[in-house]
């Protein structure tokens, strides 16, 4: 043990030595203009490659979200006051619509899959590329400009059968994918090698190939691709909330470009991470904790049963610990129709349920052993959707849903608390 002189002099030197030295708590916070400012493309990389771990495995291709319920707690995150400070999320497009909502300061996609930080770059490549959402969507799927009058909130239905009817050629795509790679290298920094590049022309060919249809398990196929039974990317951007509301990143140039600016300032940061590994998420919350930040939210999707059948949801909750968060900040949780079938809280007709839940909570229910299983993670403390306006001014058959939804909830109160 040192004598009691040492430590005097060690404190002493401390202080003088600046902020590095001290604990976190002691340091004084990043001022706001810092959390706003553009990222530097060489911090962007370096992020991107610093905080990630080998990639691990996952059973499918995972090009577009599946859960059409995703809509169903928008309201409620802005009765919460969930937003600003930090945003972390998984898998594609779906974050991007959470992101448009919450407007955080910065946003970490954390995914298991080297192809989905691929599929990411990808898209912060057309951000990078497209002046609005028209455009994004002509680039992505390698279809022509659509004409301006379709560039208009009121016009999303038309615009997307432009999108679905418009002819794509073999020259417009290899034109695309070249300014993307470019784009990635040259303006992003970020290398890619040749499995890279590969990935990323699968990536991309299977959105020119499969067009609006294309859906979260969209494969290739003897040469070719197989798509079926699951929500096509454009029932997923003519998805509506509880109170019948589109509310799709896409739907509303607004949100576009909300998104488009946090791309532009190299403020969402993809990284390949597993959510129960020992790097990806500890780095993420080192930096938002040195930086200042709060996580406003985490989307998880349905990713936690998994860390439960492989036996490491311990390792997910340490992880979580680290995270510098608030009494607001919450869980967005996806639950899917299989094994115990419905979740008490699911409205007829969804093949998911969207659900919240405050991490504070998720803790203090780690530390009780309330946590047993994932039935019980998804079952205990959660916070389901509801409209923002009288049942009778819904669409009637949004309306019956919603009512027999909130009388399973009735029916599961011991279950349903908020706190």
């Amino acid at each position: 043990m040192r004598p009691a002189r040492y430590n005097g002099w060690i404190l002493a030197l401390a202080f003088f030595a600046g902020s590095a030295w001290l604990p976190h708590t002691l340091r004084a916070a990043p001022a706001v203009s810092s959390q706003t400012a553009p990222i530097s493309a060489s911090e962007f990389s370096r992020m991107v490659q610093d905080f990630s771990e080998p990639e691990g495995y996952w059973h499918s291709d995972v090009f577009t979200s599946n859960e059409t319920s995703y809509l169903h707690v928008i309201g409620k995150l802005q009765e919460l006051g969930v937003s600003g400070g930090a945003y972390i999320g998984v898998a594609p497009e779906q974050n991007f619509t959470y992101i448009a909502k919450i407007h955080p300061r910065i946003a970490f996609i954390v995914d298991i899959r080297r192809q989905a930080i691929i599929q990411h770059l990808l898209y912060k490549a057309l951000f990078h590329m497209a002046a609005d959402r028209a455009q994004f969507l002509a680039l992505l799927f390698s279809r022509p400009f659509p004409p301006a009058r379709l560039e208009k909130d009121d016009a999303l239905e038309e615009l997307l059968d432009f999108i679905g009817q418009s002819p794509g050629t073999p020259k417009a795509f290899e034109e695309n994918l070249a300014a993307i790679q470019k784009t990635i290298q040259e303006d992003f920094l970020l290398p890619l090698s040749p499995e890279d590049v590969q990935s990323l022309e699968y990536v991309y060919t299977a959105f020119w190939k499969a067009n609006l249809r294309i859906g979260s398990r969209f494969s290739a196929v003897g040469g070719g691709f197989w798509f079926g039974g699951m929500p096509t990317l454009k029932d997923l951007i003519l998805e509506t909330d509880l109170d019948g509301n589109r509310g799709n990143f896409l739907a509303h140039e607004g949100d576009y470009q909300f998104v488009r600016k946090l791309q532009e300032q190299n403020r969402v940061i993809p990284v390949v991470g597993d959510f129960g590994g020992g790097k990806a998420l500890a780095a993420v919350a080192s930096y938002l904790r040195t930086n200042g930040y709060t996580v406003s939210a985490f989307y998880t999707s349905n990713v936690e049963q998994f860390l439960y059948q492989d036996d490491i949801f311990g390792n997910f909750e340490e992880n979580v610990s680290k995270l510098p968060i608030n009494k607001a900040s919450v869980f967005i949780r996806a639950v899917l129709r299989r094994g115990r079938g419905f979740h008490p809280a699911s409205v007829p007709g969804y093949r998911s349920v969207t659900l919240l839940q405050k991490i504070s909570v998720f803790l203090e229910d780690y530390k009780k052993g309330l946590n047993r299983d994932y039935w019980s993670l998804v079952t205990t403390h959660y916070i389901a959707g509801a409209p923002t306006r009288k049942q009778g001014s819904l669409p009637c058959a949004l309306a019956s849903c919603v009512t027999l939804r909130l009388a399973r909830c009735c029916a599961t109160s011991t279950l349903r608390t908020t706190r």
